[in-house]
């Protein structure tokens, strides 16, 4: 019997933790995209309170989900859970709002992340990333999420906040424990003690950085919070809040994400490792095939305003739709072979979303952090091996390695 034979469309709910304790489900993902990519979950098995859900699996309709966002709006809860992250937290961030609204504070960070901008960063990327490299020396074996990725990526976008480098580590910690909610070993105390005991020293600390800030404005992009004003009117602390988590979650978990399953393709790949070593331009074309197979969020959800149609399917309004990027990155309509690494692809793709009024303010960003890690990594550890069992954050949303073991010289 195949795969897909084997799966049972009928009682399948896609969200559940069962299929997702070692990563995203990519056999689950092609059997709905042959044979029902809008398909219809009742609900979510480790969250009994969630209503049922649509998952559309195929990258025409996630483009169409996301284009139209007067049908598929995300001013209800950009996750699929309404579960997980506080609601009050989720709708003050620009990603969980829509036009207007969205448009106008997105707009207060675009001109420090266009491509012209960001370029200005990469000696200090450079250098950031160095420094934790040079950290390793002399060691034999680390561990590429939490001893290389983690560092780098907390300092580059504790940069751009403003941050000192002593709060790098708790805000990445406390980042992880906040976007994996449903991962028993970061967050062992569910969802409740996230809500009751984690959050709140957060905001604290965040409204400390305000305060400071108010007193003695910097160029940094938690200035740019503190003092936008839309229509007139200041953002409130909440606001605030929601808008530095936002940015330090998409600069913690983004780049660290897709960078450690990167390694991890190239160390089981060693033939396209090879590739990178023999002509290093080929690694922006290696960044794009990484950011393909393995994005870093696997789903936005949007709510449906009205009723529609999507692939024969009658969605009603009020419905969840869950776009899976790790399904439309892989679909076969648009990829050959599409399982297959091949660092020389250089494919368009989804994971930075697809178009739209929501398409990542990061993207430029996320390439350069990427660019730099890898190559710098191909040549410092050209002979670097896994050295344990990869393990994955238990998540449907933060689609990413929680450990990965390596030896660093074979």
């Amino acid at each position: 019997m195949s795969t897909q034979e084997a799966v049972d469309l009928a009682n399948l709910r896609v969200a559940d933790n069962a299929l997702w304790q070692a990563g995203p489900p990519h056999e689950t993902f092609r059997a709905l995209r042959s044979q029902c990519p809008v398909h219809w979950s009742t609900g979510i098995t480790q969250t009994p309170g969630d209503a049922g859900f649509w998952s559309v699996t195929k990258a025409e309709d996630v483009l169409t989900v996301s284009k139209d966002w007067q049908t598929y709006s995300s001013a209800s809860n950009f996750l699929l859970t309404d579960e997980g992250v506080p609601l009050e937290i989720v709708k003050g961030m620009f990603i969980g709002m829509d036009p207007p609204m969205h448009d106008r504070i997105k707009s207060l960070f675009q001109r420090a992340f266009t491509p012209k901008a960001i370029a200005r960063h990469e000696g200090a990327i450079r250098e950031i990333a160095d420094g934790v490299m040079d950290g390793l020396e002399g060691r034999e074996e680390c561990d590429l999420v939490t001893d290389l990725a983690q560092p780098v990526v907390a300092r580059v976008i504790g940069s751009f906040m403003g941050l000192d480098p002593e709060d790098d580590k708790p805000w990445a910690d406390a980042i992880n424990t906040l976007l994996g909610f449903g991962d028993p070993v970061l967050n062992p105390g569910g969802i409740d003690q996230l809500v009751m005991e984690h959050i709140p020293p957060m905001y604290e600390k965040c409204m400390k950085l305000v305060a400071a800030r108010r007193a003695n404005p910097t160029e940094d992009m938690m200035s740019v919070l503190v003092f936008a004003e839309i229509d007139g009117d200041m953002l409130t602390d909440l606001e605030i809040f929601a808008g530095f988590v936002l940015m330090m979650a998409a600069g913690n978990d983004s780049t660290k994400a897709t960078y450690t399953s990167t390694m991890r393709a190239l160390m089981e790949h060693p033939d396209q490792r090879a590739l990178l070593l023999d002509d290093l331009s080929l690694v922006p074309s290696a960044v794009e095939e990484a950011l393909r197979m393995f994005p870093a969020f696997a789903h936005f959800r949007r709510t449906a305003t009205k009723d529609t149609e999507l692939g024969g399917c009658p969605i009603r309004k009020g419905d969840k739709v869950a776009m899976w990027y790790p399904s439309s990155n892989r679909d076969e309509d648009r990829y050959e072979d599409p399982d297959r690494f091949d660092v020389t692809r250089n494919p368009e793709h989804q994971a930075f979303g697809a178009g739209g009024r929501h398409f990542c303010l990061g993207t430029a960003l996320a390439r350069l952090e990427l660019k730099i890690l890898v190559e710098e990594t191909v040549k410092r550890f050209p002979q670097m091996t896994i050295a344990g069992e990869p393990s994955w954050v238990v998540s449907q949303f933060s689609s990413q390695l929680k450990h990965l073991p390596v030896r660093l010289h074979g």
